[in-house]
């Protein structure tokens, strides 16, 4: 610890004649053994969820706040480590809940180390760090998954096998004012979610970005707006702002023959989808295309939503990742990709991070 701050210790690395060579533990069938570093909101419930995953056994966390590490240590009954040597080298994989200063830092250290990596979003603070994961992931072959809690959102889950090429995507997703969060902007701290989960919905390039942003209360936009347009001809219009009077996750997706609600906070999602019939279901809401032309018939469906919770299933995604030898459901470039999307945005509202 460096005045009270997280820091980048040396790290034991395996050196051959040909550079450096990075070994991750052998695939067990045993718990995977995970420490934290972070004890602070959502570090304490990443450890209350990692106990209720039988892949994990949480070996113990670490904070350079000792206060802080011990209050979270005592609650869940997990131990308290002195030093974030002394957690990774008792470790098959690190969970990390640090500042997003600190991330990089971190991550590459448990990596120099052959751990396992989960990396709660953003990925990294600069672009520069985080495309210093992307490739280390990739170099060392480690698993290492982004923290983008949204692709486990039981609602999107129900309507993911439905989207089919949306051209047309709107998002609002609106928080009420929490000091915690401020010392980034808006963008940064509430809508990479949406930006990730657009990116990996079109999966085509990004054309264009316009945006704008209004600083209410803090130093930085406290409400953006972002036009994303793709190469594939898709039009993205996201809102984000953490000074509403009431919380909102929403997303429609708007499609050839379907249009899709998913309401992330209520976990509720409808689908209406279109298709051309000769001869229309009496029972069935129905549109007359004109003469020999058909029918279109109009299905509504509302799934049933399973009451799970989104931060547990990603974990347990990451301890399968690493259990079966497969990419992580969000990927370091996955990750990357977000972050520089988000700096795309800022740049477009001349906001560009120092």
């Amino acid at each position: 610890m460096l005045n009270g701050h997280w820091e980048k210790r040396p790290a034991t690395r395996t050196v051959q004649d040909d550079g450096i060579v990075y070994f991750c533990r052998p695939q067990m069938d045993t718990p995977l053994r995970i420490g934290v570093l972070g004890a602070g909101h959502l570090g304490r419930i990443h450890v209350q969820q990692l106990r209720e995953i039988p892949d994990f056994e949480i070996i113990g966390l670490y904070d350079p706040h000792p206060e802080k590490a011990e209050q979270v240590g005592l609650e869940f009954g997990v131990a308290r480590h002195n030093s974030i040597d002394e957690l990774i080298a008792a470790c098959d994989a690190v969970d990390v809940v640090t500042p997003t200063l600190a991330h990089h830092a971190c991550a590459m250290q448990a990596m120099d180390a052959g751990r396992h990596v989960f990396i709660e979003k953003p990925i990294a603070n600069t672009l520069e760090e985080a495309r210093q994961l992307a490739a280390h992931a990739q170099r060392t072959g480690l698993k290492v998954q982004i923290g983008h809690v949204e692709r486990f959102n039981p609602a999107f889950l129900a309507a993911q096998g439905d989207l089919n090429g949306p051209m047309f995507i709107e998002t609002h997703r609106l928080a009420e004012f929490n000091p915690r969060g401020t010392d980034v902007s808006v963008v940064l701290d509430l809508m990479i979610h949406d930006l990730d989960i657009i990116l990996h919905v079109v999966g085509t390039p990004v054309l264009e970005v316009h945006a704008s942003g209004v600083a209410v209360v803090s130093d930085t936009p406290d409400i953006a707006n972002a036009r994303i347009t793709f190469t594939n001809g898709c039009v993205a219009n996201l809102t984000a702002s953490r000074i509403s009077l009431k919380k909102m996750r929403k997303s429609r997706f708007f499609q050839k023959d379907a249009y899709i609600a998913v309401d992330m906070l209520k976990k509720e999602t409808e689908i209406m989808r279109m298709r051309t019939v000769q001869t229309p279901d009496p029972f069935a809401v129905t549109m007359d295309l004109g003469p020999g032309k058909g029918h279109r018939e109009i299905t509504f469906d509302k799934p049933e939503i399973p009451a799970t919770n989104a931060i547990r299933e990603e974990l347990r995604a990451f301890a399968t990742a690493i259990h079966q030898n497969r990419q992580p459901e969000v990927p370091a470039q996955d990750g990357l990709a977000a972050l520089e999307l988000a700096h795309r945005v800022l740049a477009a509202m001349e906001l560009r991070p120092a």
